[in-house]
């Protein structure tokens, strides 16, 4: 593929912090190599910022390779920008044209509250997880692949919705700021394992609640979280989340 150098318009949204009133700002980004990546891109340009005298963008970003999902961001209204499957970090320049004006906003949602610029705290993921606790099989040395017979259908399923990153992308593409596909990616993991079975119905009660808690929104049932989502996460497991939650709602009441 033709390596190509290309002239940008950056608007950017800046914010001190989550206190105070944020606004866009508009740089020129010039000769960027398609073959860059959206990050390094934002990399060159806080290098002439800092030479300027001026405060570079904060933006969150830890492994690069598509795996942490911590490079969240809005990209010309869409999360992680126009590509399928994929994450800011792994979004390329070639993807963009000369001349291009490009929108870069934080996520919106009032559970993931913005720290400076481009980063927001999506520590509200980490409490809905903590939520769920600990599964209480032996976790000890590790035992053979076919210890635990597993149906196919079910573990395919399950390793499905463990490849949740946990970016927030679902959040940050639906009206209501649903939280439900990242939960049921996580409950569903567990719940489709045999090894997750004896907390099973606390666990989708208790993580369901501190979503609540958190301030996040009721799924809309549009879909936009799963068209948006890096890793692909099905919105089945929001169908399976709803009946985990109904029938550990059943035996509570029960009991």
């Amino acid at each position: 593929m033709e390596n190509y150098n290309m002239n940008l318009t950056l608007k950017v949204w800046r914010q001190k912090n989550s206190a105070e009133k944020g606004g866009f700002q508009t740089y020129q980004v010039k000769n960027v190599s398609s073959e860059m990546s959206f990050l390094e891109m934002i990399d060159v340009l806080n290098e002439d910022l800092i030479n300027e005298g001026k405060d570079p963008i904060a933006f969150d970003h830890d492994c690069r390779e598509g795996i942490c999902g911590m490079c969240s961001m809005y990209i010309n209204g869409r999360p992680h920008g126009p590509w399928q499957n994929n994450t800011v970090c792994q979004l390329h320049m070639r993807a963009y044209k000369d001349g291009d004006t490009i929108v870069v906003e934080p996520w919106r949602a009032n559970a993931f509250p913005v720290i400076k610029d481009l980063m927001v705290d999506r520590s509200a993921f980490d409490r809905i997880i903590q939520a769920g606790g600990y599964i209480s099989v032996n976790t000890g040395s590790p035992v053979d692949a076919n210890a635990i017979p597993i149906e196919k259908d079910k573990a395919d399923a399950a390793f499905a919705a463990a490849a949740c990153i946990g970016c927030g992308a679902c959040v940050a593409a639906c009206k209501n700021s649903s939280a439900m596909l990242f939960l049921s990616a996580k409950a569903s993991h567990l719940a489709l394992l045999p090894q997750g079975a004896p907390e099973r119905k606390s666990r989708a009660l208790a993580m369901v609640a501190q979503m609540d808690k958190e301030g996040f929104g009721s799924c809309t049932n549009t879909g936009a979280c799963e068209a948006v989502c890096p890793k692909g996460i099905s919105i089945e497991n929001i169908a399976r989340l709803n009946r985990e939650y109904m029938c550990a709602a059943a035996v509570s009441d029960k009991g």
